[in-house]
């Protein structure tokens, strides 16, 4: 997956965000526990080497730091035309950091555990085990680290557009909807370019992170199965915010 830089990720108006947007105060709070994603089992145990890589030359920790940023880049540069496009100004999630150990971040006195990528709404910043991240990414493909980025990213669009639900699956099933759209409008738009196989990595990446079977759905936590959010990324992902109940 590649990024071209200086071109506009603006995908085609989603009417129902225009209307949240314009009828939505931006959140300022939100919520005191994290927004985290639900680690990948085999990833979260690999140790980087070549010999759990994919081969699409996407090895070294330069690599994803350059699809990090790149990924931040073209999120905040999408978020920042839908919110100009309905009339209002867009503030940038305010960091992202990555972290080595358990308890190195908090969010809201909370510290953020290993194997984990998190939206923390009280200090907004996005937050990532480097060392599970890398290693999700040499297993799974880069594309893993834009779908996650903008999982992520999707967290902190809730909160500026005051969305809130009564369960956890129903924000996250919505933010791999949004992490969907914001990435098909932005290969639509030429911002993005996918290689062989990244359509794959994203199904790959979808199904690592998905709850086992057996999980209610209204538990606490619970982010969907691997089917459920499957189907919320690639609903996103063909047929744009549109597809993700915004309004």
């Amino acid at each position: 997956m590649g990024a071209r830089s200086g071109r506009d990720a603006r995908g085609p108006l989603a009417g129902l965000l225009i209307a949240a947007l314009v009828s939505l105060a931006c959140a300022g709070g939100g919520l005191a526990e994290p927004e985290g994603e639900r680690p990948a089992p085999d990833a979260s145990q690999a140790a980087p080497g070549a010999n759990t890589t994919r081969a699409d030359s996407t090895t070294s920790v330069a690599e994803f730091k350059q699809d990090v940023a790149d990924a931040q880049a073209i999120a905040e540069r999408y978020w920042a035309a839908q919110f100009k496009a309905s009339g209002q100004r867009f503030q940038p999630v305010r960091r992202i950091t990555p972290y080595q150990r358990a308890g190195e971040v908090s969010c809201g006195g909370q510290p953020l555990p290993r194997n984990n990528a998190v939206y923390c709404s009280q200090g907004d910043f996005i937050a990532y085990d480097v060392a599970w991240s890398v290693g999700a990414f040499r297993q799974v493909g880069d594309a893993f680290v834009f779908y996650l980025l903008g999982h992520e990213y999707a967290h902190g669009i809730q909160v500026r557009l005051g969305i809130n639900y009564s369960f956890t699956i129903q924000q996250e099933l919505q933010a791999d909807c949004m992490a969907g759209a914001y990435l098909g409008d932005s290969v639509r738009s030429g911002a993005l370019t996918l290689a062989e196989g990244d359509l794959d990595e994203f199904r790959e990446g979808l199904a690592a992170v998905g709850d086992d079977p057996d999980q209610p759905w209204f538990a606490e936590g619970s982010h969907g199965t691997a089917e459920q959010r499957t189907d919320s990324f690639f609903r996103g992902y063909e047929r744009s915010l549109e597809a993700c109940d915004l309004g």
